[in-house]
């Protein structure tokens, strides 16, 4: 990791200590990603065939996988690990249900009623990545909220095992039986994500898309919902990164293996470490090395470790503050006193607080969701939450009483932005209004 003493830095400096590594490859990425989402477009199930041919070496892929194969695969599951999903899969399920919405209903002036409804998306796309590392995590992540939504449907994407196109973890294959998802394609990359945004002959169309990935899924998903004939995405993101902050009684081996639990996701991932004390940063540097050694996963963690930092600041809220300008996908917060220090943090988009709560509990079993806004946007996006797959809409209605109450006031403001339609169809409503108390009082 590098080292930087913060109080020591200009501002140029301070800018490049919390820079994020460059997305690489950025320009020449879009139009690669154009292209295959194109393909899918014009020719559906074969462009997907023939990238499954080219990119996972299947020459047949049968892209939906059959309740047989589910069956046989789920036969190959652990006991221990089908009771580990069963534990996060209820600790998911009991935090979310806690975020059901409510609809509301005020009535603003007398005869005026505003509500505020909420109402499932129609269908939406779990995007679940496979290659070295599948993540059965991330189906409970997406599966729970939209089962707890009621989503009619709900359609997982993962791309097909080597050398077998249904070679898929059965962990995976249960986790989603969980949340009640039960059409599962075996396709990933940029072609899975158009394949969802605007359908084939075998995937219906998605309304909106869930779920990490690589820089291919990345950026077919913002290129996607930047289509109206497309698909909306569940947030912006970039490789994975955790901050950890830390004074002088910290434990310097949980501090470390923090940062590898991170820095172990990819060679993009980044780790910041930052405390007031040299000694801790010491310590650690220590403890990195001695377990990333023991890593079968080192080789990945050590290219993330190499464009990782260490910064000394000068205190506490010296280390806040800087922290607050990261701006983290995961803050794990280890110091004196951290619950009372996490008020102070506004920009986090996940915190872990204390030492016995290391930013794996919340990637699998804590409750919470892992899915979150990376590179800098959890400034302004929150964490994926169960009000993600629900769509908001406002409903209103007047009275006569609540069109003579505001209706003045309408054509007004109307008059005011030279909108004569819009002040003209409230003057009308307010004759009538007129008329008729006129024609009453004549009886």
């Amino acid at each position: 990791m590098q080292r930087f003493n913060w109080n020591q830095l200009d501002q140029a400096g301070q800018q490049a200590a919390l820079a994020r590594p460059a997305l690489a490859d950025s320009a020449a990425l879009a139009p690669t990603v154009q292209a295959i989402i194109a393909a899918v477009r014009q020719e559906g199930d074969a462009a997907l065939q023939r990238f499954s041919q080219q990119f996972d070496q299947l020459p047949d892929n049968p892209l939906r996988l059959s309740q047989e194969e589910q069956q046989r695969l789920l036969g190959l599951l652990q006991p221990e690990r089908k009771a580990a999903i069963e534990l996060a899969y209820d600790n998911i399920r009991k935090f979310h249900a806690a975020q059901l919405p409510r609809d509301i209903e005020v009535e603003t002036s007398a005869g005026v009623i505003c509500q505020l409804k909420s109402r499932p998306i129609g269908s939406v796309g779990l995007y679940i990545p496979g290659g070295s590392a599948p993540l059965p995590s991330t189906v409970l992540m997406l599966g729970v909220p939209a089962q707890l939504a009621g989503c009619p449907r709900a359609v997982l994407v993962t791309p097909p095992g080597k050398p077998n196109a249904i070679d898929i973890a059965p962990e995976i294959i249960y986790a989603a039986n969980l949340c009640g998802i039960s059409e599962i394609y075996t396709i990933g990359g940029a072609q899975a994500i158009a394949a969802l945004a605007y359908g084939t002959e075998s995937i219906a169309k998605v309304d909106k898309i869930f779920g990490p990935g690589n820089r291919y899924v990345t950026e077919a998903k913002q290129q996607v919902s930047q289509d109206a004939k497309g698909a909306q995405i569940d947030m912006p993101a970039g490789p994975s990164e955790v901050l950890v902050l830390a004074d002088a009684e910290a434990n310097p081996a949980f501090v470390a293996a923090d940062l590898l639990s991170q820095a172990e996701h990819g060679p993009d991932s980044q780790v910041i470490l930052i405390s007031d004390s040299s000694t801790l940063l010491d310590n650690v540097e220590i403890q990195l090395a001695a377990q990333l050694a023991a890593l079968p996963r080192g080789a990945i963690a050590a290219k993330a470790l190499a464009h990782s930092r260490a910064i000394l600041t000068a205190d506490l809220q010296t280390a806040v503050a800087v922290t607050n300008a990261y701006a983290p996908e995961h803050l794990i917060v280890q110091t004196r006193d951290a619950s009372a220090l996490t008020e102070q943090f506004d920009s986090a988009a996940s915190i872990f607080v204390g030492e016995w709560t290391p930013e794996s509990a919340g990637d699998y079993a804590s409750g919470t969701n892992h899915v979150l806004p990376t590179y800098g946007y959890s400034r302004t996006v929150s964490s994926l939450s169960l009000t993600d797959f629900y769509r908001r809409f406002t409903v209103q209605q007047l009275s006569a009483q609540g069109m003579r109450n505001i209706g003045p006031a309408i054509v007004t403001l109307a008059e005011a932005e030279s909108l004569e339609a819009h002040a003209n169809a409230v003057r009308l409503r307010l004759a009538a209004l007129e008329k008729a108390g006129q024609n009453t009082a004549n009886d």
